[in-house]
């Protein structure tokens, strides 16, 4: 069993337990009350910013033939993501710019950016949102909501184009070859950031 495989074992009650909480239940649903979904985009926004932050720290220290891997998930989250993201954000009349870090928000990006220190954990570190998000996605799109604008969330997050990157990163993983019990620990702690992301206010 390679290194990913074993953190996607580590993560499947994680992801079960984010399938369950009330937001992604909700978003399934196309029921979500809009405050609370138009309080998520805004928390983020500010994390897409930082985990743009995390891909360029780490293409620092990539090896070169990996570089191009990372600069193009910056660029692509940044330009690609981000776009999407506002345009959705406008849908439900969030205010991206005056948005401030919550307490989930400021963990998480904190926990990411100091893991990006080093190039193999901050792999392991950053994967649990790649995986999860693309994890999310396809099992809500086999039985999607038909509120459009939750419909095109799912979307986004089942898109092949997004579950490609993810086998990426995987890969860059195994490659790196961090410390297993290292790399396990800091999945695991990032999919816990993840389970309290959906309790955004």
């Amino acid at each position: 069993m390679t290194i990913s495989e074993k953190l996607h074992a580590v993560g499947r009650p994680m992801l079960q337990a984010q399938l369950e909480h009330p937001t992604v239940a909700g978003i399934a649903r196309g029921d979500l009350a809009e405050p609370v979904f138009r309080s998520w985009l805004e928390q983020d926004y500010l994390f897409l910013l930082d985990y743009v932050r995390v891909f360029a720290r780490l293409a620092w220290q990539a090896p070169a033939a990996h570089l191009g891997d990372l600069v193009d998930l910056a660029h692509s989250t940044y330009h690609d993501e981000l776009s999407l993201h506002r345009s959705l954000s406008a849908e439900f009349g969030a205010d991206l710019e005056g948005a401030v870090k919550g307490p989930a928000c400021a963990a998480y990006t904190a926990f990411l950016l100091e893991s990006a220190a080093s190039y193999e954990e901050g792999l392991a570190a950053l994967y649990p949102c790649m995986w999860g998000y693309s994890s999310l996605g396809r099992i809500l799109a086999e039985d999607p909501p038909a509120e459009p604008r939750y419909r095109a969330w799912v979307d986004t997050y089942a898109d092949p184009g997004f579950a490609a990157l993810t086998v990426r990163i995987a890969q860059m993983i195994d490659e790196a070859s961090p410390d297993p019990a290292r790399a396990e620990a800091l999945f695991a702690e990032g999919m816990a950031h993840e389970l309290a992301f959906w309790s955004v206010p």
